[in-house]
This record gives structure tokens, C-alpha cells and sequence, in this order.
């Protein structure tokens, strides 16, 4: 959906700098940086990814009983959309807690329930595909991932798949680059060196 790219751009969720690239937490450089998080605070924004994933979920999931939310990014947007679609929510915790019922699942599922699980962007996927398999363990029937965005990382292609995982965006790194050309925010010499990190990010600069 190239209007949810241009929502990211516009209200800077989403930075390109393929000159002078961003170090991630994980000591990765990279030419882009996306924080989602930004985007609970712009009404307009929020409501419309909060309508593009329901509709997502409706189109590729249309069993879906149980809306689920990554903690923490997810779980307003897994608010916002199980609300559109008159579903149950829950949210997943990175860990159980260690202490009462020592819960990793907020919230009530029920064995067997068919769920899928919100997260806001996509890079390995590492962290969902833990907060899936978590689900799964307490009882839930994973039917696959809805996102804002995705990075488009080989390394997220491989893990989904080795999981067994379906997994659904609403906007992507190639689609985000096309529409930043369109809208002046990169330069067209820019383009070739963005699309060269997501080829081999570890290996770029």
C-alpha cells in the first residue's frame, strides 16, 4: 500500500540516509531506520494501518478468532484492529513473567484458537517467530503474521519459512525506496545503493 509508505515518510517513522547510514542496536549499518512506534501518535496514520491490517487480515486470514500483539510495539496496533473486527486480543510477552501465574500470553485464549499475531515492522523476524511459537506452546493455532513493514531481508524470507510461518505486510522496503524517489526525499543516484543493502546488509559499506 504505497499511501502507508508515504504516511511513514511523512511523518519520519521511516529515515533514509544512504550516505551517512544508522548503526542499529545490533551493530548493523544501515541506510534506514524505521520506528513505528511514531505512529501512535498521529491519529490519522494509526487509523489507517489500523484499517489496512484488518483488511489484510480479512483477505489472507479470514479464519482468524483471536487478534495477538507483540509486546510491546504490537499491542496497540493488535488494539486497534481487533477492535475493528470485533475479535478477542491478547498480547505476548518477549518472556513468561516470573512470578503469579507466570503468564507469557495477557489475556484468554482458548485451546485450538485460530490467532494471528501483529507485530509493527519486520527485519529477521526473529522476535515474532518466538512470540508465535510461544502462542503455539500455550495452545493457540497460529494462522500467520500481519505487519506494518518489512525490510525485505533474505535472512526473514529463510526464517519465516524454515518455521513454517505466513507472514503478511502492509508496506515494504521496495515499495518504501519507490515512493521516497517519488516524492523527493532521496535522489535517484540513491536508489542503487538502498537497494544494494538489502541484498547483503551485513557486508554493506
Amino acid at each position: 500500500m504505497k499511501h502507508i509508505a508515504e504516511n511513514l515518510l511523512e511523518i519520519k517513522a521511516v529515515a533514509l540516509s544512504p550516505n551517512e547510514p544508522f548503526t542499529w542496536a545490533s551493530g548493523l549499518k544501515s541506510p534506514i531506520y524505521c520506528d513505528n512506534r511514531l505512529t501512535m501518535s498521529f491519529p490519522r496514520v494509526r487509523r489507517e494501518i489500523a484499517k489496512g491490517l484488518a483488511q489484510l487480515i480479512k483477505e489472507k486470514y479470514p479464519e482468524v478468532e483471536v487478534i495477538a500483539g507483540t509486546a510491546t510495539a504490537g499491542i496497540p496496533h493488535a488494539a486497534w484492529v481487533a477492535e475493528l473486527l470485533d475479535l478477542p486480543m491478547v498480547y505476548i510477552r518477549g518472556k513468561a513473567k516470573d512470578h503469579g501465574k507466570k503468564n507469557q500470553i495477557e489475556g484468554q485464549i482458548t485451546n485450538g484458537q485460530k490467532m494471528v499475531v501483529i507485530e509493527d515492522l519486520i527485519s529477521t523476524g526473529g522476535s515474532v517467530i518466538e512470540a508465535c511459537v510461544a502462542a503455539e506452546q500455550e495452545g493457540a493455532n497460529i494462522l500467520g503474521v500481519a505487519a506494518i513493514f518489512t525490510y525485505e531481508l533474505p535472512q526473514s524470507t529463510s526464517n519465516f519459512s524454515e518455521n513454517q510461518i505466513a507472514f503478511e505486510t502492509l508496506t515494504n522496503y521496495s515499495e518504501l525506496i519507490e515512493t521516497a524517489l517519488e516524492n523527493n526525499y532521496i535522489q535517484a543516484e540513491d536508489v542503487a545503493i538502498l537497494k544494494n543493502w538489502k541484498t547483503n546488509p551485513k557486508e554493506w559499506h
